[in-house]
């Protein structure tokens, strides 16, 4: 295993304390940064090629420049640390063991698009997170690194407060508008695209959100220059990533390299290989909702997007899941239907009632009274569900469970009977040839 750099989650000791992140240079990013204009920042954000942490991708520096110019009108900065993803556990890395790179990460980005307030939402069940969190700003608001009285300490007429706010446990609102409702108090119901957040946020006002990781990376490049991050890793998705293996798997764990690792590399370098020698029959890639890779395909498969879209999955979360040669996948696939038709907000009929059918169907092919035509079905549903939501709860759904039927087809036709062909009710009676099955309506019937 070559050196990696550490951008993120540093091998420092004790670097969740204020004093020890200034003793490593923390907080001396954003003072780089304000030596800049507001543009140059997001420009050196661009040139970076940072694209967001959270599972869409998309390039970080582009989305700040959405952000409208001007203080005519209240903007907002949110912190997405929903950390819901079945599968991902990085996030919560970084709330631990370096929450004062996150703090400073949101201050650069605030100085960036103008703005003066920003929220970190946390995950509901985050208890322990969200205490850990709090104290680090708790500490930097003592010691003037935020609020009014960073203008002092600053030496800058810029001022940005921050704001924790704790989810319901809620999967949804990790979906970036159903995550402003809950801000504002709302039932977490995603909402109807455009308007864009950058048009329309929080209370109606532009607001940008990035994920947690995505924000914990800019001090890195203010540290070393948009120009050498942009080195690290693949070419087209640059940096290192939070890699999260679970699973069938040694060493699970969360490990910082860089993006287009090596799959393999991945899991027998750094995590150790598969319990008990065993073969590797499925990998999730990026957290639940991502189509998996079979065992057999997995060699030579670099972890950035622009590879594993090639293969018709994506990068998400980086959140790997690792499914040993023994893994009953028909229930491995109705346990993921299951959490997305719970967690489902119900708010669109496709998802609500396509994700209830996914279940459904699953199961009964669990139960042992599914039959091959089920398997068309499954697929069917998945099509139908695609593309027809307000958010993509109910592709995520559809993506991993037509996913594991159509790479592991042999698996589930294995646990279905035979279709039953047709056969008319009046052959197998012996009646004449007019006769009207059972259960239809003659001719001309009201």
């Amino acid at each position: 295993m070559v050196q990696t750099p550490k951008l993120i989650l540093l091998d420092i000791p004790e670097l969740h304390r204020l004093e020890v992140y200034r003793q490593h240079g923390g907080y001396e990013a954003f003072r780089r940064a304000l030596q800049m204009t507001p543009e140059e920042v997001i420009e050196e954000v661009k040139r970076s090629g940072l694209r967001g942490r959270g599972g869409a991708c998309f390039p970080t520096g582009l989305k700040w420049s959405f952000m409208p110019k001007g203080n005519d009108r209240p903007k907002y900065l949110v912190v997405n640390a929903d950390e819901s993803e079945p599968g991902s556990f990085k996030d919560r890395q970084v709330l631990e063991y370096n929450p004062h790179q996150l703090i400073e990460g949101i201050l650069i980005a605030g100085y960036a698009m103008g703005i003066t307030k920003a929220f970190i939402y946390i995950r509901g069940e985050y208890h322990r997170w969200y205490g850990l969190m709090e104290r680090a700003l708790r500490e930097a608001y003592e010691h003037g690194l935020v609020g009014e009285r960073m203008q002092q300490t600053f030496g800058t007429s810029y001022w940005l407060d921050i704001v924790l706010h704790k989810g319901a446990g809620a999967y949804i609102c990790g979906e970036e508008t159903a995550l402003m409702e809950s801000i504002e108090g709302k039932r977490g119901y995603p909402r109807f695209k455009p308007p864009f957040p950058a048009q329309r946020g929080l209370w109606g006002m532009p607001t940008t959100i990035n994920n947690v990781e995505t924000i914990a990376a800019v001090p890195a490049i203010f540290r070393i220059g948009g120009a050498e991050y942009a080195r690290i890793g693949a070419p087209g998705h640059p940096g290192t990533l939070l890699y999260g293996l679970s699973g069938h798997i040694n060493r699970p764990g969360v490990y910082e390299l860089p993006s287009g690792t090596l799959l393999t590399e991945l899991l027998f370098d750094w995590g150790g290989g598969i319990p008990g020698g065993k073969r590797v029959k499925a990998v999730i890639p990026g957290g639940s909702s991502m189509p998996p890779l079979r065992g057999d395909e997995i060699e030579g498969v670099r972890m950035d997007e622009e590879s594993l879209k090639a293969l018709g999955t994506h990068i998400g979360t980086a959140g790997i899941i690792v499914m040993d040669e023994d893994t009953d996948l028909v229930r491995v696939t109705w346990r993921i239907a299951r959490f997305y038709h719970h967690e489902s907000c119900g708010q669109c009929t496709p998802c609500r009632e396509g994700c209830g059918w996914l279940e459904k169907v699953l199961a009964r092919m669990l139960a042992g009274d599914a039959t091959t035509r089920d398997l068309d079905l499954l697929v069917e549903v998945c099509n139908q569900i695609e593309g027809n939501t307000i958010c993509a709860l109910g592709d995520a759904a559809a993506w991993a469970v037509r996913g594991f039927v159509t790479k592991f087809r042999e698996e589930f036709e294995a646990r279905c009977k035979p279709e039953r062909s047709f056969v008319p009710l009046n052959v197998v009676h012996g009646l004449r040839r007019s006769a009207v099955p059972l259960g239809t309506a003659k001719s001309g019937a009201a």
